[in-house]
């Protein structure tokens, strides 16, 4: 009798999951109208390039990153080899959008459309520091552009859709999910990457991911990969970040942005606390430049900066972005902290100066020679006078060098935590410029007194200027 009810149970829960199955089924997403209606709008790119010689091939991974294992789509270079990308129409008039390297040192452009009419492309602008160019056919008719949406609407978990050109295979469709926001994969200043776990390959660089809405909130432009292929996690720049440079492009074929001729540092902790902010807020300014707007309106370093233009800072690419898309000529109010309150200063935006080429030198490696004799275990490091012997021995650059050399620091202590390390200038102890060792002696008395609160140093490491702020440690 129990066997024929346990039979009898089971009969009836399978049936149900068998019923269950075409209810799910159809409640699953299809998104086959919306690609129908998306993929005339995204066309194949390839082009011709002829690399200069054999150390200028491109190495396949178009997008430079210090991480190893983040790669673009783009086929790698060879002289006169053709490479595959991606892009999407932008007006009814062939404007369309891809990655600027995509187009990188191309001798032609291919654009192929949704039915397989080839026409080619002249370039008509780029930016490289957020990788997007602008190029555009003649003679294709009417086109059907896509929509842009707001890229700050998206949240992480909502669906997303890429179309592509892996490998190729024109129009090859994926979807996923929005993985992450906001990530920084260090390519250039203005890093704020959408993550996806849409599988996303080579040939793909340049193409459009679309919210369900049909609308693009981003371009496909890197993945990280052990490998080279897929791995599921691949990056799109938020078109958000791309409507300013558009419009740029559209206009002048180049992207003018805004300066404020400062150099920013993200705030922490120890630095607020060395500063008496309350709560840890905005970005710090570590230097200024010369004649620049910051300077002639009277930001200093150490200043904390809380707003720019009535929106509160929090990081500090950000800032960077909302200054270079601020209109040149225009006057801004920065709201910053200094001396425990909230002071108002006004700017003008100038414009962004070109890029110097050179590189900063490192400096070479030096050995670990104690020549000091001052001791500060409280700092967790030793320190000295800046002397020829001490020039030469750090290869410190005479002009640039001022304050006191740090000669060694501690194993275990905060500041080997926080990075610094034997030849590192110290130039300012709590905004206070410093000229010999007693300098730093006394303030870190001071600090000592009160409660023996952090100590917040300007290094300077191979002429490049950041606030460390260091925990004191009390005598043993």
């Amino acid at each position: 009798m129990y066997m024929t009810k346990l039979k009898l149970f089971l009969i009836v829960l399978l049936l149900t999951l068998f019923a269950l199955v075409p209810a799910r089924a159809q409640g699953f997403p299809s998104f086959a109208d919306l690609v129908e209606k998306l993929q005339p709008s995204v066309v194949n790119i390839s082009t011709t390039s002829v690399a200069d010689s054999e150390e200028n091939l491109d190495d396949g991974l178009g997008v430079e990153s210090s991480n190893p294992r983040l790669k673009d789509y783009f086929q790698p270079q060879k002289p006169e080899q053709v490479s595959l990308g991606s892009g999407f129409i932008l007006d009814e008039e062939g404007t369309i959008l891809t990655n600027n390297h995509v187009i990188d040192q191309a001798k032609e452009i291919t654009v192929t459309l949704y039915d397989n009419r080839q026409f080619s492309a002249q370039v008509i602008g780029r930016d490289d520091k957020t990788d997007v160019a602008l190029i555009k056919i003649e003679g294709a008719g009417k086109l059907a552009p896509v929509k842009l949406g707001d890229s700050d609407k998206i949240r992480v978990g909502d669906w997303i859709l890429a179309i592509g050109n892996p490998f190729g295979l024109g129009g090859s469709v994926t979807a996923g999910i929005v993985s992450a926001k906001s990530r920084d994969i260090e390519t250039g200043p203005y890093d704020n990457f959408i993550q996806t776990d849409a599988s996303i390959n080579q040939g793909s660089s340049g193409g459009p991911m679309f919210n369900l809405r049909g609308e693009v909130i981003g371009i496909n432009t890197a993945i990280f990969s052990t490998s080279g292929g897929s791995m599921g996690i691949g990056f799109a720049v938020p078109v958000n970040l791309t409507k300013f440079v558009i419009r740029e492009l559209k206009a002048k074929g180049k992207v003018e942005r805004g300066w404020l001729g400062i150099k920013i540092q993200p705030n922490s902790t120890d630095i607020a606390d060395s500063l008496k902010q309350k709560h840890k807020t905005g970005v710090i300014v570590s230097d200024v430049s010369e004649n620049s707007s910051a300077q002639k309106a009277g930001v200093k370093p150490g200043d904390i900066i809380l707003s720019f233009d009535g929106q509160d800072i929090d990081d500090t690419k950000n800032l960077s972005r909302m200054a270079a898309e601020t209109p040149i000529g225009k006057t801004v109010t920065l709201e910053i902290w200094r001396d425990n309150k909230i002071q108002k200063l006004d700017l003008k935006i100038y414009k962004m100066p070109e890029e110097n080429s050179k590189k900063n030198v490192k400096k070479a490696p030096v050995e670990e020679n104690d020549v000091s004799t001052d001791n500060l275990p409280e700092l967790g490091m030793n320190i000295n006078e800046i002397t020829p012997e001490i020039l030469n021995q750090y290869h410190l650059d005479k002009d640039a060098a001022n304050g006191v050399v740090i000669t060694r620091v501690l194993s275990g202590s905060d500041a080997e935590n926080k990075g610094l390390k034997p030849g590192d200038l110290i130039t300012q102890v709590d905004k206070k410029a410093i000229f010999d060792v007693n300098d730093v002696k006394t303030y870190v008395n001071e600090a000592k007194l009160e409660n023996n609160r952090p100590v917040l140093l300007l290094i300077n490491n191979n002429n490049i200027l950041h606030y460390v702020a260091v925990k004191l440690k009390e005598n043993e």
